[in-house]
């Protein structure tokens, strides 16, 4: 058995060695081939296909759809990779190239030739001239196969799926920026928040489902960030239900991007305390909308003081009888967009690991306890049409269906009578033998149906790996 049969290992080598042709790549674009950061590039890169081939045998990288694969392990995208794995892509499609494949005994001087070709502008014909200047090339042990053609629907998703990541990943290092900064006491850019909300409404508007499906992209260690990201998405998605104005979506994205701003004058260690909070730390946390408010109130560079998001920072905490937090000395009625953010809180906080939630909940078991407990004080009207928007089983959760198979739901039918029959990746065959390829159905033609819902987490599967 090879160094590398365990596929946590060929996770992480595929991952660096990714990054070291993009590196070689980006440093080609800057500097001739003698410079000293490209040969360093090539030192690196040779050194870690070295170790990898080592292992397994051969580099094997296949392309399908928005997935990488090496060896036949699907290599995980997250927040980390976002831009190197989407740049390599675009490459490599361009010149419409599917597959790379390189053997043992592949040289140093292999690499700088095979990276001048990605790096020149396609052809015509681009395939066959790509492998017409490999041929010429020194060495053997690179080689390429063509990309497989896909549908025109298939290039529309695709192309939808990369503008949704862009916009995604941009919104999250806004957040990541606006919320640390605030913590460390630094002026925030309100010009690069309203960016980044407006590319939000935008994208929202323009294809809806291919930015529901980033929120399936959860990663622990940026929990803080892409919940901000993800409340105001589905803010945003709930808020065109009811009919916002475009202006009232901008207002309610931006509010539901900050709703949480508060914590950041909440100690670290009580955010990232995992198990129980004591009365003690409760309370200090149970002040964050209050400081949110104050945040806000003092925040510069925006034209008016947000009085909309101070409220959503404030409220969005508070249960339709008034009970939550902060505790009210008077009636008053909680704002609509308020009681948006509480509903696309509580749906993202239920689906999301946290440090006190290693198991979330599946996303259709969130939504029926919101609607269906009214101690979660969630305004059911809201509730409801986060449920026409992400269907009864969103995107992202893990499906058995009746013929065994496990499945990812990965689109929403429109459809309200099909509600509960959404589009499913199947991802397994019924011995629970994983599928190099998934096959999308759809479940409104009626030749398959749910069985029931399970824990991703069980089966030690990341949903945004077939989605994204």
């Amino acid at each position: 058995m090879s160094s590398l049969d365990d596929t946590g290992l060929v996770q992480d080598l595929g991952g660096k060695l990714l990054t070291g042709i993009h590196i070689v790549l980006r440093s080609m674009r800057l500097y001739p081939v003698e410079n000293e950061q490209v040969q360093q590039a090539i030192d690196d890169l040779q050194k870690q296909m070295i170790t990898f081939l080592k292992g397994e045998g051969a580099f094997e990288l296949h392309i399908a759809g928005d997935f990488f694969f090496l060896n036949e392990t699907r290599l995980r995208l997250d927040l980390s990779n976002f831009s190197t794995f989407g740049n390599l892509a675009s490459v490599l499609t361009s010149h419409e190239i599917g597959e790379i494949s390189v053997l043992p005994g592949v040289q140093r001087e292999e690499w700088a030739p095979f990276a001048a070709l990605l790096l020149r502008d396609p052809a015509e014909d681009p395939f066959s001239e790509f492998v017409d200047g490999l041929s010429k090339t020194p060495g053997e042990h690179i080689d390429v196969r063509p990309l497989a053609e896909a549908s025109e629907p298939e290039l529309i998703e695709r192309d939808s799926l990369e503008e949704a990541k862009g916009t995604y990943a941009q919104s999250v290092k806004v957040a990541r920026d606006v919320l640390t900064g605030m913590r460390l006491g630094k002026a925030v850019n309100a010009r690069k928040v309203k960016r980044a909300v407006q590319g939000i409404v935008d994208q929202v508007l323009d294809n809806e489902s291919s930015m529901v499906t980033m929120t399936t992209l959860r990663g622990f260690d940026e929990y803080t960030f892409t919940h901000s990201v993800n409340v105001s998405i589905f803010s945003v998605v709930i808020g065109q239900r009811l009919g916002l104005t475009k202006l009232q979506l901008y207002e309610l994205g931006l509010g539901a991007l900050l709703h949480d701003i508060g914590k950041m004058r909440v100690d670290t260690e009580i955010i990232n305390k995992a198990g129980g909070l004591t009365e003690e730390e409760w309370t200090a946390l149970k002040h964050h909308p209050t400081e949110g408010l104050l945040l806000l109130f003092e925040m510069r560079g925006f034209a008016e003081i947000p009085y909309r998001q101070m409220l959503m920072a404030y409220e969005h905490h508070m249960k339709i009888d008034l009970s939550g937090y902060p505790q009210n000395e008077r009636v008053r009625e909680i704002s609509l967009f308020s009681r948006i953010v509480a509903v696309a809180d509580g749906f993202d906080a239920g689906t999301s690991v946290r440090s006190y939630q290693y198991e979330p909940w599946p996303p259709d078991e969130v939504l029926k306890e919101m609607r269906d407990n009214p101690r979660r004080g969630f305004d059911q009207l809201i509730v409801t049409a986060l449920i026409t928007a992400t269907g009864v089983y969103p995107v992202g959760t893990l499906v058995i269906l009746d013929t065994g198979e496990l499945g990812v739901v990965s689109k929403t039918n429109p459809e309200v009578e099909h509600i509960h029959q959404p589009l499913v990746k199947v991802i397994s065959d019924a011995r629970g033998r994983p599928l190099e390829t998934p096959v999308t159905v759809d479940l409104a033609l009626g030749e398959h149906s749910v069985v029931r819902t399970t824990d991703a987490q069980k089966y030690g599967i990341r949903v945004s790996d077939y989605l994204i």
